[in-house]
């Protein structure tokens, strides 16, 4: 399977920052979330269609490596890339300056699947992940 990956621009909003006008580390999380949605939206698997294949993924862990701040009004590119698909899903994520490509962020998440009906922890992730693959692979 290629790799997949998606990349969304934000632009630090002053909300974000700090009296630094630095992003408080916090604000990063969501930034690798929005950037997930958008790799999830590429397999067609987001978070509607995981509930509706009756799953939930909660995020089990989250790492983050501060490389540089980012700071108001600055725009990133926050990309976020699907490692392990089998028995979780690990995205990996990095976070640059769009102008200079800088890296200012790394991490990754991961999530486990848990069946909705009973709240069962899923040691392998479900077939409605591989299918979904499958298909944008052959598309």
């Amino acid at each position: 399977m290629p790799k997949l990956s998606a990349t969304v621009t934000v632009e630090i909003p002053f909300h974000d920052v700090d009296v630094m006008n630095v992003a408080w580390h916090g604000h990063y999380v969501k930034y690798f979330e929005i950037a997930r949605c958008a790799l999830l939206r590429e397999f067609n698997y987001d978070y509607p269609q995981m509930q509706a294949s009756g799953y939930l993924w909660p995020v089990v862990e989250c790492h983050l490596k501060y490389v540089k701040p980012a700071l108001y009004g600055q725009h990133v590119s926050v990309t976020a890339s699907l490692l392990e698909h089998e028995n979780r899903l690990k995205i990996g994520y990095e976070i640059t300056d769009t102008q200079t490509g800088e890296r200012l962020t790394k991490g990754y998440t991961t999530q486990l699947a848990v069946d909705a009906s009973n709240m069962e922890l899923q040691f392998v992730s479900p077939p409605i992940v591989s299918s979904k693959l499958e298909a944008i692979c052959k598309a």
